[in-house]
């Protein structure tokens, strides 16, 4: 049976088990979310040895090189040191600097890292608090423009880190694990292009910041954002994307509850095989938006999702 190390601990486990269970299970916290090698939350060190890994893509060369691994994607097949992703040695140190609920249900945090982040609109980054407690969350901010980090957080349900997240302060210290580059960006060879962006819940964050970005270079064709939500209350950025709106003729705003959705969706016509849409939410949503844009003629290549999986 192959040997797992991680500090003075030693232990055996069954061939081909998970790298993320094999650890947890014998108390060694590594924080996860997706599991599905999208969020980046259980990176985890190979100082020696290497385990399989069935999502070699989902790193760079130069991480893997360096021993990277994300644990829920590999299993152990020989002996194997690890060394788990210590927040305080291998984070950003970053700063609250605002914390305030836009909605019911959505919290805005704005974090000033100790030095600046280089990053694109629609990346996203694992935050960790100071008790070690892990979450990956998409950036509303744009780097030209704005000063700090924004993340909008979905507090509908409660979460070890969106509980957290409700009790953070100004000047409190929080730490930036790995920068991680979506599907989600703004292309300059769209310029003069149809583009459309659509959101569900605090799927509009990483889009309101491709919005800006689009905006900052001058977009020329027609954009069209679409926000899905649970009711006309969790229309979040409402003031601020028709403040957008108010001296753009090329940009249009809808606001959609689940209700209106299916008679929205079977209206929604290609203006034309040159649009771009970008989709962002929970999975049913984006299968959802997915699936009409496929109906409506969209080639799959024009489409870009970003998907907020469920926890577990």
């Amino acid at each position: 049976m192959p040997e797992l190390r991680v500090g003075e601990r030693q232990w055996s486990v069954a061939a081909g088990s998970n790298l993320l269970d094999a650890l947890n299970q014998a108390g060694v916290a590594v924080p996860y979310s997706c599991r599905a090698g999208s969020c980046h939350a259980c990176l985890v060190h190979c100082v020696q040895g290497r385990p399989s890994d069935s999502r070699p893509d989902a790193l760079t060369d130069e991480q893997r090189q360096r021993g990277w691994r994300l644990a829920c994607q590999c299993q152990v097949v020989e002996d194997l040191q690890i060394e788990t992703f210590d927040p305080v040695r291998d984070g950003l140190p970053a700063e609250v600097v605002g914390v305030d609920w836009l909605s019911m249900t959505v919290l805005r945090l704005r974090l000033k890292p100790e030095r600046p982040l280089r990053y694109r609109a629609g990346q996203h980054l694992v935050l960790w608090t100071g008790s070690g407690v892990a979450r990956p969350y998409s950036l509303a901010s744009l780097p030209e423009e704005d000063r700090f980090l924004e993340f909008h957080l979905d507090c509908r349900y409660s979460g070890e880190f969106s509980d957290a997240a409700r009790q953070l302060k100004i000047g409190e210290p929080l730490r930036l694990g790995e920068l991680r580059g979506g599907a989600l960006h703004y292309d300059p060879d769209w310029q003069t292009r149809p583009l459309w962006l659509l959101a569900a819940g605090t799927g509009l964050g990483p889009l309101f910041g491709v919005l800006r970005e689009a905006l900052r270079q001058d977009h020329q064709g027609a954009i069209r954002v679409i926000h899905l939500a649970h009711d006309a209350s969790e229309h979040y950025l409402a003031k601020p994307l028709a403040a957008l709106a108010s001296n753009r003729p090329n940009l249009t705003i809808e606001l959609l509850t689940a209700a209106e959705l299916p008679t929205a969706l079977a209206q929604l016509r290609l203006v034309s095989r040159q649009t771009v849409a970008l989709l962002c939410g929970s999975p049913d949503s984006v299968d959802t938006f997915s699936r009409r844009l496929y109906l409506a003629g969209l080639p799959r290549n024009q489409l870009l999702a970003d998907v907020f999986l469920p926890r577990g």
